[in-house]
């Protein structure tokens, strides 16, 4: 419907807290010497919604999908280049969905409140280097690259089955846990967890620009990213992760099931990464296990593409 960022003139600076900041527009218009120094700025919201505020003559604008245009904004697309027609057929289609602003802020507030906390069982406890029984556990995620004080891992000295227990944070509670099982068997996993929850979302940091999706849980911790634990991204995994505010990166397992999430992440808007890494790498984890962390952070960065067909072209190398 409208990409602010398409007709905000000049160049455009992503910065660590979430702006894109520019030379603002509005200050010749307003009576004030013109921006060079990058004064004004846009924030998202979500994909739809963003805020503008100028630092320089402290105007501000916004645009909320569902309601029509403020006349800030109006005068904000003008001077970006827009005319009256273009503008009035803007607002026009934002007002016309404005049911679905109603639907995504019900959608949300559903989303949190299905994140109740739990607890996990009585018998288990936090992995200890200390204790000789945990040295299985820890020997299997220094073998997976995983630093085992990194993370709050656990283990059920009393279960039937050997294996490592992953809590799943949100707002710091637990909301949920899967346990991988180390003795070869199936399943290797057993999960218990809300729809719409993103693994390891809690992790990412205000200051990062980016935030890379995968399909694992460890390979999500091999390199600090999320992970949507499943074959695809869920509407409601989605609205989650969109509310950082930075690009997405979706690196899919590479193999036949992993690639098909391809379609729906380019779908979303968000980027993909399908790095040339070597036969045997199949996953994240895998790489960081071959290449370490920097140079499979770096390969992910470098094939990172919103292109449809850079991303087929990638599929197909792997078929």
């Amino acid at each position: 419907m409208l990409d602010i960022l398409s007709i905000i003139p000049g160049k455009k600076k992503h910065t660590p807290s979430g702006w894109y900041s520019f030379n603002a527009p509005c200050c010749t218009n307003r009576g004030h010497n013109a921006d060079r120094r990058g004064r004004g700025g846009i924030i998202f919201d979500d994909e739809q919604n963003w805020s503008y505020n100028c630092f320089n003559c402290h105007f501000k604008a916004g645009f909320q999908l569902g309601k029509q245009l403020t006349k800030h904004t109006r005068l904000l697309l003008s001077w970006c280049g827009l005319d009256e027609d273009h503008i009035n057929k803007i607002s026009f289609e934002s007002f016309s969905k404005r049911d679905v602003l109603e639907i995504r802020q019900k959608t949300i507030k559903a989303l949190v409140a299905n994140f109740p906390r739990k607890s996990l069982n009585d018998t288990s406890v936090r992995i200890d280097s200390r204790e000789y029984s945990h040295k299985p556990y820890i020997d299997y995620l220094i073998n997976r690259g995983l630093d085992p004080t990194a993370y709050p891992y656990h283990v059920d000295e009393h279960a039937t089955r050997p294996g490592i227990i992953i809590p799943y944070f949100y707002n710091n509670e637990i909301v949920g846990h899967t346990c991988r099982f180390i003795d070869g068997k199936k399943p290797k996993y057993i999960s218990d967890q809300a729809p719409g929850y993103v693994f390891n979302i809690d992790a990412q940091k205000s200051n990062w620009t980016s935030c890379i999706f995968v399909e694992g849980q460890l390979d999500a911790l091999s390199i600090g990213g999320c992970a949507y634990m499943g074959s695809n991204i869920s509407d409601e995994q989605a609205l989650l992760i969109n509310r950082l505010h930075r690009t997405i990166i979706v690196v899919p397992d590479q193999d036949s099931s992993g690639l098909q999430v391809c379609d729906r992440a380019l779908e979303l808007g968000y980027k993909v990464s399908i790095p040339q890494w070597d036969s045997d790498v199949k996953d994240v984890n895998d790489a960081v296990r071959k290449y370490g962390k920097i140079i499979t952070l770096m390969s992910i960065f470098q094939h990172a593409t919103s292109s449809k067909i850079k991303v087929e072209l990638a599929r197909k190398r792997l078929k």
